[in-house]
């Protein structure tokens, strides 16, 4: 009898420790909350990812993405879809104001979905970089991601893919040729998403975590800055850095401002993409070797031949590559290529402007005429020398040394340090004084 009597004692004693080991442990629990604003890019999965990891490590109750996004990159978003699919704990989507596009996509990823009065979701076609309409291919992808995505979430996927695509018609809700978009009243009327609430407190509330601490986990200040370098507006900023920079340093030997501008450049553009596994390292070697190949071709070679075409041919590759992003052995979609191409192409557009501009423009700046001697000391200006070089503009001359282009020639007994026009001029080939500028001096072939 007093063996029982014991025994039942201890049971009820290792319960009530249990019990309260258990409310402690549901006491200490917390709620990630992560805010998914602005553009959807690479930079913004490394911070969901970063976040769900850390909810799952401490025991979370759950994490909620509090939305408020236009969209943004397919791939960005096909990445955080696949992360929240895999999450072990529960996924909770606040729409606050708006889930456009890529960020439809997220929220069909999370377990529930509640969006605030007066909120959006929809609209979910595959654009291209000058924000029209995707080919086929691009569109069917996305068809593909929104409809299995719905599916593994147990949402009805019809509605899924007519965000996406024009020509699905459902009875009663969008007719062919329109885009399905969705008020929060709609949504919820037609089960799409879990409930209309106006602040993050009652989504917590419907989720039975209105006891639990909130946490909200912040960006990190490197995410932030990886996240602003990544931008696409950026990014061409930086290329045309890089590519200006190179230009200009290529006019003239040594390594001056202009070499240290595109090294700059390249290293802001390369670090983001690098970091966040978009670029990998032999797509940077390929623009190094490009760059390596076009300094060959105009300081060794003589013209411009094979090796400065294919320099130009892997420096842009390269940058182009390094964007589009790691597919696998697969070969990159329509999509994929479609934004790249164009902030390359605009970049080398507004690059030719830029260096047009600055050769009009800059000489006469008044703040650039400080740093740089931008007039002659010729005899327009006043001066005058008795070593005036001038004077040997029209005279015949012969190349002691090959000009590559810059060398020596023989005029009238005194040696000259020149530059050709461009062209390679052989050692021993007569030649003739073009131009003079100052202490430099032009020469051409005869």
């Amino acid at each position: 009898m007093k063996f029982r009597f014991l025994a039942l004692l201890i049971f009820l004693v290792l319960g009530q420790l249990g019990f309260t080991n258990s409310a402690v442990a549901e006491e200490n629990q917390r709620v990630f909350v992560v805010k998914v604003e602005g553009m959807i890019d690479n930079g913004l999965h490394s911070y969901i990812e970063r976040s769900l990891n850390a909810a799952e490590e401490e025991g979370a109750a759950g994490i909620i993405l509090h939305m408020d996004t236009f969209g943004g990159l397919v791939e960005a978003a096909d990445r955080i879809r696949n992360t929240l699919l895999n999450a072990n704990i529960p996924t909770v989507t606040f729409i606050d104001k708006k889930a456009i596009s890529a960020g439809a996509l997220i929220s069909f990823a999370t377990d529930s979905i509640y969006m605030a009065p007066g909120s959006s979701i929809g609209a979910a076609t595959v654009v291209d970089g000058a924000g029209t309409k995707a080919d086929e291919k691009a569109q069917s992808f996305m068809r593909s991601l929104m409809r299995s995505t719905a599916e593994a979430k147990g949402r009805d996927p019809r509605f899924a893919e007519a965000m996406v695509d024009e020509r699905i018609v459902i009875e009663g809700v969008i007719g062919e040729g329109e885009l399905l978009t969705l008020s929060t009243t709609e949504a919820v009327d037609l089960g799409v998403v879990d409930g209309s609430v106006r602040y993050l407190e009652q989504v917590m509330e419907k989720m039975g975590w209105q006891d639990l601490e909130k946490f909200d986990s912040q960006e990190r200040w490197e995410e932030s800055v990886l996240r602003f370098l990544a931008n696409p507006v950026i990014s061409s900023m930086l290329m045309l850095m890089m590519l200006g920079g190179l230009y200009f340093e290529l006019q003239s030997p040594g390594f001056g401002f202009a070499g240290a501008v595109s090294l700059l450049g390249g290293m802001l553009f390369f670090a983001p993409l690098y970091i966040m596994g978009l670029a990998e390292s032999w797509e940077i070697l390929i623009v190094i070797l490009g760059i390596g190949l076009i300094v060959v071709e105009v300081f060794i070679l003589p013209g411009f031949g094979i090796p400065g075409i294919l320099g130009i041919a892997m420096l842009l590759f390269g940058l182009f590559a390094s964007m589009v992003g790691n597919v696998g052995l697969s070969f990159p979609s329509m999509d994929q290529m479609s934004g790249p191409i164009w902030t390359l192409a605009i970049t080398l557009l507004l690059g030719v402007a830029l260096i047009m501009s600055l050769y009009r423009y800059l000489p006469e700046n008044k703040t650039f005429s400080k740093l740089v001697l931008s007039a002659t000391t010729d005899v327009n200006y006043g001066y005058t020398s008795s070593n005036s070089l001038e004077d040997l503009k029209g005279l015949n001359g012969v190349a002691l040394t090959a000009l590559r282009p810059s060398g020596t020639v023989l005029i009238e007994n005194d040696r000259i340090d020149v530059t050709t026009e461009g062209d390679f001029i052989e050692k021993g080939a007569k030649v003739v004084v073009s131009r003079t500028v100052g202490s430099r001096v032009w020469v051409r072939k005869v």
